[in-house]
């Protein structure tokens, strides 16, 4: 049903034969748009209005250069490490390791926003390490709005793929329970297939390191590696410390580079907020952009309406929490990892995301958006609880007015 002015408009597919087109899709590479029995692919299409999309396309663009320049204010500052949660065995590698060209910190991210059904639209965080949902979005995605005959901005996002590989050469990409992890495994492999690079596929587990040199479960030397390997993980993991001398050393380069973990902080999103109020850094253009966009973030709870908390490295919903204007605890995530455990939390004012009414009830839509080798183009759809957790589904979402105009 279509609401006239909205940003959404939700198109239900379910009617069609699922299981055909869930074969389909598995052809295309995306093998698990059912997962254990439950559907984690919505048969539908959320369609974004063209304006709330060049809004969007805009917005990530001026807080990717924000967020960029932040981070060359926090290098080499080891209180500011600290308060954005960074682990100190990262420190010494992202001191010694360059800064890369401004745009390019992470070639692979994607910013998660919340687009109310105005077309307000406030950022939540960004996944500038080690994103998930490629596939989703470049393969499922197009296929899906071409059968509905909406406009898919998508596209692009292999040839982005292509170039910033082509830069960075990885000779092996890496995730953990690589052949088991059907959404990891599938996920390198994508990447690896859309290179065009001839890259070999591993487990992170068979991984062995030794005085810096890192070799996978055939004792080949690995040099250039790209995984799906959370960088904060290497403060708890038993190799990290090796890993990241590995990295320091120069033995192996590591994809993302190792400055994506500042990016990947929503520490940083707090810092950029308190710059913004003392007026720090920023000029008038990015200052505009700021209070557009970003939400207030703090380290401390100091809100008087209703506001979230968050581990800085907080991942898939783990460790997220609602509350009300008193304060109250109105929700948390029960399912993902609380990394709030190991890492500092940020307080975070609450956004509104649009909803839509689907055959599994209301459910609230999450709006990614990934930037590839600097430049946004691509989305990606979730829809779930207040909390965009594991137990989301996956939706595609569209563009109408795309459908002759790509972009």
């Amino acid at each position: 049903m279509i609401q006239a002015e909205q940003a959404f408009e939700y198109i239900d597919q379910s009617g069609l034969e699922r299981a055909p087109r869930v074969e389909r899709l598995h052809e295309l590479g995306f093998t698990w748009a059912d997962l254990e029995d439950e559907e984690y692919w919505l048969d539908a299409v959320a369609v974004m209005r063209i304006e709330t999309y060049q809004e969007l396309k805009e917005a990530a663009a001026a807080l990717w250069a924000i967020l960029d320049k932040a981070v060359r204010y926090v290098h080499l500052r080891h209180d500011l490490y600290d308060l954005l949660g960074i682990p100190p065995v990262l420190w010494q590698m992202l001191d010694d390791c360059p800064l890369p060209e401004p745009g390019l910190i992470s070639r692979y991210a994607r910013f998660d926003f919340a687009v109310a059904g105005d077309g307000t639209i406030k950022l939540l965080e960004l996944n500038a390490d080690t994103p998930t949902g490629y596939v989703e979005a470049s393969i499922a995605t197009p296929w899906i709005c071409a059968e509905a005959g909406i406009g898919s901005p998508n596209a692009a996002m292999k040839q982005q793929l292509a170039a910033a590989w082509s830069v960075e050469r990885p000779d092996t990409v890496a995730c953990v329970d690589y052949g088991s992890h059907e959404e990891d495994s599938g996920t390198i492999e994508a990447l690896a297939a859309h290179s065009g690079l001839d890259i070999r596929c591993v487990d992170c587990l068979d991984l062995s390191i030794d005085e810096g040199v890192v070799k996978d479960g055939e004792d080949r030397i690995i040099e250039r590696m790209f995984a799906l390997y959370p960088k904060e993980w290497m403060a708890v993991d038993e190799g990290g410390e090796a890993l990241a001398y590995a990295i320091e050393s120069g033995k192996l380069q590591l994809f993302n580079g190792p400055h994506s973990i500042i990016l990947q902080s929503k520490g940083l999103m707090a810092a950029v907020w308190g710059m913004y109020e003392l007026g720090l850094l920023f000029t008038e253009p990015e200052r505009e952009a700021i209070s557009r966009y970003i939400l207030p973030t703090y380290n401390k709870a100091v809100f008087s309406e209703s506001f979230v908390s968050k581990s800085v490295f907080g991942r898939e919903g783990g460790s997220v929490r609602i509350f009300d204007d008193s304060g109250t605890l109105e929700i948390e995530d029960e399912e993902g990892y609380d990394s709030s455990q190991l890492f500092p939390v940020v307080y975070q004012k609450r956004a509104e995301m649009a909803r839509i009414m689907t055959a599994e009830g209301e459910l609230h839509l999450l709006t990614g958006m990934f930037v590839i080798n600097g430049t946004p183009c691509g989305l990606l759809g979730r829809a779930g609880g207040p909390i965009t957790g594991n137990a989301s589904h996956f939706i595609a979402l569209g563009v109408r007015g795309l459908e002759d105009v790509q972009g």
